[in-house]
């Protein structure tokens, strides 16, 4: 809520000054970010090659794509930080962070020859 003085109506009377007015402001959620105060949160899905071997990805900021590189070995509900991608301070220099949420899909149904290779991965992590 935003209060303006003097921008009101005018009062009753010849000599009435103009009241305040209020701006009532709301926020709309968006369908990739969360907004935490400055900051923003999103997720990135992975597959399980890109969270084992490591990859460079594109992400989506207020700002436009960066490219983020993912470490190999990379666990699900690891946090990524991009400094300075947030929200703008309205009060003061420099932005809030973009914090990135690691989610790592598992395929729902795979190939028979994809079958084969993650069974033949399988016995080599025993």
């Amino acid at each position: 809520r935003i209060r303006m003085t003097g921008e009101g109506d005018a009062g009753v009377g010849p000599n009435a000054v103009p009241g305040d007015l209020y701006v009532q402001i709301g926020l709309e959620p968006h369908a990739t970010f969360e907004r935490d105060e400055n900051d923003v949160h999103s997720e990135l899905m992975l597959n399980i090659v890109q969270a084992t071997l490591g990859a460079k990805v594109e992400v989506e900021t207020l700002y436009g794509i960066e490219t983020l590189k993912i470490q190999p070995g990379t666990q699900p509900n690891t946090r990524l930080r991009l400094r300075g991608k947030g929200i703008p301070f309205l009060r003061g220099a420099g932005e809030g962070d973009h914090y990135i949420h690691v989610r790592v899909q598992i395929p729902e149904k795979v190939s028979r020859a994809e079958r084969k290779l993650l069974e033949e991965l399988g016995e080599t992590l025993k």
